[in-house]
């Protein structure tokens, strides 16, 4: 996958010398808080790896999720893609940080998406 391996490249060239490496295991899919500004209504929504789903005039797509693999109810990342469906244009891609959702966060205007955490085939 394309967006991933840029994604890795570009975090192993930034990280500082000395940091902490941090094994992570790979969940089955992954819980997904959306919030319509407009009408303040919030939905929390399961999604598998891989899938798509529509929100309002988006389309999310859950390519990965992973987080620290001695705390599976740890600090999730996501690997999401958004697509406004009537533009075509794609709003976002990359990853989501559970815990630090302004960091790398969908910009607009109506919808905000972020990743609470990773869902695991046991559960």
């Amino acid at each position: 996958m394309r967006i991933a391996l840029a994604t890795l490249v570009a975090l192993t060239l930034a990280m500082p010398a000395g940091a902490q490496v941090v094994r992570t295991g790979t969940g089955s899919g992954a819980v997904l808080r959306t919030l319509d500004k407009t009408s303040g209504e919030v939905i929390d929504v399961e999604m598998a790896a891989g899938q798509t789903m529509a929100y309002g005039a988006l389309q999310i797509t859950l390519h990965e999720c992973r987080y620290p693999s001695k705390n599976p109810a740890g600090d999730a990342f996501g690997l999401i893609q958004v697509v406004e469906t009537r533009a075509v244009e794609e709003l976002f891609a990359g990853w989501m940080v559970a815990s630090s959702p302004a960091l790398n966060a969908l910009e607009h205007r109506r919808y905000d998406v972020w990743v609470l955490r990773c869902t695991t085939s046991d559960g």
